[in-house]
C-alpha cells in the first residue's frame, strides 16, 4: 500500500485591517465619550443625604454650572463677569424656550410654563446668591421654567456621621 504523502499548508492570517478597525473603535468612543460630558464641568457638588440618582435626564436639558468663584459656565464658555453671564442665560433660555412644549392652561400661551428642565450644578463652595439669580432669570416673563434642578453628591454613611 503506497502512503499518502501529508502536505502541511500554512494559512497566514493578515492582522492589518483588524488592527486599523480597533484603532478606529477605540478613536471613535473617545469622541463620543467626550461630547457626552461637553456641558458637565468639573465641580466638587454637595453632599445631600436624601439626593435621587438623575437616570433618565432630558435630552435637551439646559445645564449650567457655576464654579465656587461664582463664574458661570455654559457650553464650555466661561463668563467671568457675572452681567455678561446672566444677559448671555437670559438670551439662551428665552431663544430656547421657544422650542420647548409648554404647559397648557388659560389666557396668554407666552405665560404658559415651560415643560423643560434646566439642571444648575454649583460647586458646593458657590455662594447662593449666584443659584438665586438663574433661578430668577428662570421666572421671567417670556421664560417661566419652573423645573429646576439642582445636582449634588450622594452623602456617604461616613458624611452623615
Amino acid at each position: 500500500m503506497a502512503r499518502r504523502k501529508q502536505v502541511d499548508y500554512e494559512l497566514k492570517m493578515n492582522m492589518t485591517p483588524m488592527i486599523d478597525v480597533v484603532f478606529n473603535l477605540i478613536i471613535f468612543f473617545m469622541i463620543v465619550t467626550d461630547l457626552t460630558q461637553q456641558e458637565l464641568e468639573d465641580l466638587v457638588l454637595p453632599k445631600a443625604d436624601m439626593a435621587q440618582k438623575d437616570e433618565n435626564p432630558e435630552e435637551k436639558r439646559i445645564i449650567i454650572n457655576i464654579n465656587r468663584k461664582g463664574e458661570y459656565i455654559h457650553r464650555r464658555k466661561n463668563f467671568k463677569c457675572v452681567d455678561d453671564a446672566i444677559g448671555h442665560i437670559r438670551d439662551h433660555l428665552s431663544t430656547m424656550v421657544k422650542n420647548f412644549p409648554r404647559e397648557k392652561g388659560p389666557g396668554d400661551p407666552s405665560m404658559w410654563p415651560s415643560e423643560q428642565p434646566v439642571l444648575i450644578r454649583a460647586d458646593f463652595k458657590t455662594e447662593f446668591k449666584y443659584i438665586q439669580k438663574v433661578m430668577q432669570i428662570c421666572a421671567e416673563k417670556g421664560i417661566l421654567i419652573y423645573k429646576i434642578e439642582l445636582a449634588c453628591s450622594v452623602a456617604k454613611d461616613e458624611d452623615k456621621k
